[in-house]
């Protein structure tokens, strides 16, 4: 083989040989890796143009100046060009700079606080609350009413709402303590969750909650996967075939409102809580709703058992938690490593 590729080339020897040409190619990379020696590094030369010592002595001397300790090398540059001194261009101060490790950010810079990721779990009703406050066209342009909802996260249930024509603290903590009295809410056992609002966020409404012995929670800014069950909601009201693209008046709204919650929480098969109302599962009735559902379904599938393959269905099953942000499963596995 190696003695026909200097007279025939490569290809034509290994048509001759019958043997693959990248065969041929791999082997000899990997000799010229074996074999080979990495060269040193050169050492890279002197550029000819490059300033000497004694100049860059003088330009780092003058940045570092009493005059001109507060001047960009922008402004530096521009005065002694107009007093007939030339040190060295912009670019060349920078660099020079930053080989002394003098270039960093010098005005101060606006830093966030870490904010925690809101964890929590709902495992009957009452327990977790979400509320939002939405935006709903009124007759002309630039009017709005305001539409405050309160949400149970486990049962979806509209615990409670108001419209009112402007968002205000007063007007939210009034609804917080109707909502709150109405369904007999012990202290100590609820937790609030909205988002950072002005109205979420105001001294009257957290005051109202130490009272009522509320524990509130906020979302991220700028998250809004944090109140998931508000923004949902909101979507399927909205969305609805129903909903105007304007109200004629503070009236109009709350009467379709009135309809929508009504059809909301007692006709409405929410997907999240295996496609029952929300008032069923707000009250207690889920589990006697799904026996019901269970000797319906034995019942056709011993009347016909071929049309479900021999396999006797059964209804979707209702989730024992709801939760916001979840935890990561290596988070909650080394929980439950270290409780054990």
């Amino acid at each position: 083989m190696n003695l026909l590729v200097p007279d025939v080339g490569v290809a034509r020897a290994c048509r001759v040989m019958n043997i693959d040409r990248s065969l041929v190619y791999r082997q000899r990379a990997a000799a010229r890796h074996l074999v080979a020696q990495p060269a040193p590094p050169r050492a890279r030369p002197r550029p000819p143009l490059a300033l000497s010592e004694l100049e860059r002595w003088c330009v780092l001397d003058a940045l570092n100046s009493e005059r001109f300790a507060n001047c960009s090398p922008r402004q530096t540059y521009a005065t002694l060009l107009d007093e007939g001194v030339y040190l060295g261009s912009v670019r060349t101060m920078y660099r020079l700079l930053a080989g002394a490790d003098q270039v960093r950010e010098r005005r101060r810079q606006l830093t966030h606080p870490s904010y925690t990721r809101p964890e929590l779990l709902a495992v009957q009703p009452n327990e977790v609350w979400s509320w939002d406050i939405t935006k709903l066209r009124g007759p002309g342009k630039w009017t709005y009413f305001h539409l405050y909802v309160i949400l149970d996260i486990f049962s979806r249930y509209v615990v409670g709402w108001m419209i009112a024509p402007r968002e205000t603290a007063e007007l939210a903590e009034m609804l917080i303590a109707d909502t709150v009295a109405g369904q007999n809410i012990e202290p100590g056992c609820l937790t609030l969750h909205a988002d950072r609002g002005t109205s979420m966020r105001s001294k009257t409404v957290a005051a109202l909650l130490v009272d009522l012995e509320v524990v509130k929670t906020h979302s991220r800014p700028y998250v809004s996967n944090d109140n998931p069950f508000s923004e949902s909601h909101f979507k399927t009201f909205k969305y609805r075939p129903d909903f105007p693209d304007r109200f004629g008046c503070i009236e109009d709204a709350r009467a379709h409102c009135q309809t929508f919650f009504a059809w909301y929480n007692t006709e409405h098969r929410h997907s999240g809580i295996a496609l029952m109302t929300p008032h069923t599962v707000h009250y207690g009735r889920a589990q006697a709703l799904t026996r019901t559902r269970c000797a319906t379904l034995d019942a056709a599938f011993l009347a016909h058992p071929e049309r479900f393959k021999r396999v006797a269905p059964r209804p979707p099953e209702l989730p024992v938690a709801a939760w916001i942000n979840p935890p990561k499963k290596k988070e909650s596995q080394t929980r439950i490593k270290l409780d054990a």
